[in-house]
């Protein structure tokens, strides 16, 4: 018989990220019993690969810059099918989350006059990102630990979630396991927080860690959640080339709004081909010039590597295939040049981008300070994930609330850099209150002990089978589908291969077999999220289909435009009574006349 050993709180946070920190500190803060749970260990979460910046307009560099502005801004970048209201929340309240990161202890980059220095990042109109060089991810979670271990709440390392349970048509408990022993627990909790993170891993070029399994979109998906736009994904314009052992990990915006410019192979500064007429007003030869944004007597002049990610992506992808690429399927991203016209250009880059540095001197031996960097799109984020209400980000099943990369509504169809530092904290310590709430305002509820040992029993079913099928050759052969049949560009025929190559990945997972005992087994532990992998990219290739338009991080080569009736509405999976995938199409919400109003304003 299945045993688990049982484990009580008012509020569980699933994930010790950015957003599950600030989540858990909010929650503990209203006097609630708190449960954090974290699949690896503390302070490896992936908010520290954030490196660039977190977006606000405290108007530190520009004193135009305002809610207004960032509001704007993140709808143009989305394309306007972003959740409205999240998009207002955010740009309202992300000043006040980084004066208070600020407060508790992060040591942000000056200004000469003392104040928080902000950076330039692709889509803000004016230097926006408070930043800690280019390791801000890293000292916000360094932060937010800190202050969160006085809070009062419990943390559960390498522990991974398999299965949330309902009661009475509520979320009421989480089972897990801890990957060191491979003993379940059952967390019984009135409220329930995701802040699971992405799904890159499920694709084979990615700048994601191993745990971004989609853990948290499927978990809420077999809930009974809704997801939407699960057929935007974000693909950075920036990932390392060479060497193939590195291929995919992330290089920081921060080199480009540091003033790093995009060449090809015959040298040619290629970006300047591809500025939108909507930014167009004027453009330049030189690479210390760009476009201009034009606000009343003021101008603010934009490098055209600055463009929103998806558009950068897909140059390089056109550079590349028309034969102007890197000898390593790339192309440059320079900021040695900026030694022309800055005297201590080596000294300047070291002390403003040290992780690049040491990054491509350890991993390729190249000196950025003299040598040009290769790079090459790489699967980055996810703006679609579980449906939210933008002022609590509750889901569709009561209790159950998500914040960051795992929900979805604030980014539309493109995220814009800097923007997921401060969704962590904004939509973390929102979510973090409304599950106190919650919690205070509901009683306890038992899961089903039967439900629970099913679930228990599948999770060990692989161990049944020790001489089936390999979990590592199935995500590999899902992993190489999803790159190459749902990539940066896509087009109906290859998505339906897809889907049909996917019923047959989940045929052999369901023979999915493991050798060895439960103690240290990565093997059953990649088994597992097998499960998560295929539901998530079910979830992709479904709503891929039906956005019929190229629009964000969805660009599709049969439908190269937008269609205006789509950029009205989300698309939205649930799964439906009869056990199937379902998708549907809902308008956008949060949509005011005032935001309406803003964005004529600043078009």
């Amino acid at each position: 018989m299945p045993t688990w050993d049982t484990i009580d709180h008012d509020v569980l946070v699933i994930g010790a990220g950015g957003a599950g920190l600030r989540a858990a500190i909010e929650a503990a803060s209203h006097g609630v019993s708190v449960g954090l749970v974290c699949k690896s260990l503390l302070g490896k979460a992936h908010t520290v690969m954030a490196e660039g910046g977190v977006a606000a307009s405290l108007g530190n560099v520009d004193d135009r810059d305002s809610w207004q502005v960032h509001v704007t801004d993140t709808l143009r970048g989305g394309q306007y099918v972003n959740n409205w209201r999240m998009a207002e929340l955010h740009a309202k309240e992300a000043p006040d989350r980084v004066r208070e990161l600020e407060a508790w202890g992060a040591l942000f980059d000056r200004t000469s006059d003392g104040k928080i220095l902000q950076r330039n990042f692709g889509g803000h109109r004016y230097p926006r990102l408070a930043h800690v060089g280019d390791r801000t991810g890293l000292e916000m979670i360094r932060t937010l630990q800190d202050h969160g271990v006085h809070q009062g709440m419990d943390v559960h390392m390498e522990v991974t979630v398999v299965s949330l349970h309902k009661r009475d048509g509520r979320v009421c408990g989480a089972l897990a396991y801890d990957r060191e022993r491979g003993r379940f627990r059952l967390f019984r909790a009135k409220a329930i927080v995701l802040a699971t993170g992405g799904i890159g891993r499920a694709f084979a070029v990615t700048s994601n860690s191993w745990e971004y399994t989609g853990d948290g979109h499927a978990l809420a998906y077999h809930a009974g959640a809704a997801l939407q736009d699960m057929e935007f994904i974000q693909f950075h314009p920036t990932g390392m080339v060479w060497p193939p052992s590195v291929r995919g990990i992330l290089v920081t915006e921060g080199v480009r709004g540091e003033g790093g410019i995009l060449l090809n192979s015959e040298g040619r500064r290629f970006m300047f081909d591809d500025i939108p007429e909507a930014y167009r007003t004027q453009t330049a030869d030189t690479p210390d010039e760009g476009w201009r944004y034009v606000t009343g007597d003021k101008e603010a002049r934009r490098p055209p590597e600055l463009l929103t990610r998806d558009h950068v992506a897909r140059c390089i992808v056109r550079e590349v295939r028309e034969g102007r690429g890197s000898p390593h399927g790339g192309v440059f991203l320079d900021i040695a040049w900026i030694k022309t016209h800055l005297p201590k250009a080596a000294e300047h880059i070291r002390r403003k981008l040290p992780s690049m540095y040491h990054q491509f001197k350890a991993l390729a031996d190249i000196d950025i300070t003299t040598t040009p960097m290769e790079v090459g799109p790489t699967t980055h984020y996810v703006m679609g994930g579980i449906r939210v209400d933008g002022d609590t980000q509750m889901s569709s099943v009561p209790g159950l609330f998500a914040a960051g990369e795992v929900a979805a509504g604030l980014h539309g169809s493109n995220r814009l850099g800097g923007n997921s530092l401060s969704d962590l904290i904004v939509f973390g310590k929102r979510a973090g209150e409304h599950a106190a709430s919650f919690a205070k305002e509901s009683a306890a509820l038992e899961p089903d002990a039967g439900e629970v040992g099913e679930a228990v029993r599948e999770c060990l079913a692989p161990f049944d089978r020790p001489s089936g099928e390999n979990p590592y050759a199935i995500q590999n052969d899902l992993q190489r589908m999803m790159q190459n049949q749902v990539g940066i560009v896509r087009q109906e025929g290859e998505m339906l291969q897809a889907a049909e190559a996917l019923r047959e990945l989940e045929a052999r997972a369901r023979r999915v077999g493991v050798t060895g005992h439960r103690e240290y087994n990565p093997g059953w532990h990649t088994a597992i999220d097998l499960a998560h992998l295929l539901t998530v990219s079910e979830a992709v290739i479904r709503s891929a289909l039906e956005r019929k338009e190229s629009r964000g991080g969805h660009f599709r080569d049969d439908y190269p435009e937008k269609d205006p009736a789509s950029g009205t509405i989300n698309f939205v999976v649930q799964k439906g009574p009869d056990g199937e995938m379902h998708v549907r199409p809902e308008p956008v919400v949060g949509v005011t006349d005032e935001l309406r109003r803003l964005v004529e304003t600043f078009k």
